[in-house]
């Protein structure tokens, strides 16, 4: 049964529906959004047909990306950019393609979740963004 109780803050696992990520639905604002976007790329480009570019050759850049995620997290400055950047470049250094695909939807739900949480503090009304996150480099 879905919870009915409001977001409580970063660590609660209250959701209205699964995905949710406690904001009532945010997963399916958030889809609704990426479909629109992916008619207008179509409406835009029509078919587009390019080879995927990826390949074991990004491997260390992932690693670096992996280890970049493990020290912000230690460090307490881990960001929804590193967890991002991290999931794109795991992307890149696949070349099979069903390990490819699995990667590049990590890489969407990650981005999915990213969308939510600023749906999620707009929805509050907290900051869009903290001053310890503009003060954090790249």
């Amino acid at each position: 049964m879905a919870s009915r109780s409001p977001f409580k803050g970063k660590g609660t696992d209250t959701m209205t529906q699964p995905g949710d990520y406690g904001l009532p639905g945010s997963l399916h604002r958030a889809l609704s959004d990426v479909a629109a976007e992916r008619a207008a790329q179509d409406a835009r480009w029509g078919l587009q047909e390019h080879p995927d570019g990826t390949g074991p050759a990004y491997a260390p850049e992932a690693d670096l990306a992996k280890q970049a995620v493990t020290d912000a997290a230690a460090e307490g400055r881990l960001t929804w950019r590193h967890i991002l950047h991290e999931e794109v470049l795991e992307a890149f250094a696949e070349e099979d393609a069903d390990r490819l695909r699995a990667e590049l939807v990590q890489v969407a739900a990650v981005a999915v979740k990213w969308v939510q949480e600023l749906d999620r503090r707009r929805s509050c009304g907290g900051p869009q963004i903290s001053p310890a996150e503009k003060a954090t480099s790249p």
